[in-house]
């Protein structure tokens, strides 16, 4: 797992020089009414962080397998007003969170890797899976964010 924190950890710093390069203003513009900002789609990568940290814990405390329950992503990103919070706090937020993640990644025992999750009723992932699926995520929005840094992502919607 440490070259799946690695990675995370790379993608994390690519990502931060050119998000602080944009303006808070341009940050909460929306290109279309029914589309995320560009800090609205940095708080879904928060949300999903947190979401991700207890799906990586919960599995590894997990006998074998655990049930985990979805969310509502558009209700998180609107309830916490990410369009209007601080730019540069919301990528502090999600640097350090993620700087988080692939220090639990890093620290996964070995055999608690096959232990297995189902989200939201889907079939079972085992926690591997997850956790490398979670940086494939996280490129998939940051190439929405900044398109020219090259992120590429085989991020598929799986569950």
């Amino acid at each position: 797992m440490n070259s799946i924190a690695r990675h995370l950890l790379e993608t994390i710093e690519k990502a931060l020089s050119l998000l602080r390069q944009i303006s808070d203003d341009s940050a909460s513009a929306k290109l279309h009414p029914e589309k995320w900002s560009k800090k609205e789609i940095l708080g879904h990568l928060i949300d999903s962080a947190s979401n991700n940290q207890h799906k990586f814990v919960r599995t590894m405390q997990a006998e074998n397998h655990v049930e985990f329950v979805g969310y509502a992503q558009n209700f998180w990103v609107e309830a916490q007003g990410y369009n209007t919070a601080n730019w540069l706090e919301i990528i502090a937020l999600w640097e350090y969170f993620n700087r988080h993640l692939a220090h639990i990644i890093q620290n996964t025992p070995p055999e608690k890797l096959e232990n297995t999750i189902s989200i939201d009723g889907s079939n079972p992932f085992t926690l591997a899976f997850i956790m490398a699926d979670y940086g494939e995520h996280l490129k998939h929005h940051l190439k929405q964010i900044l398109p020219e840094a090259g992120f590429t992502s085989s991020f598929e919607n799986l569950y």
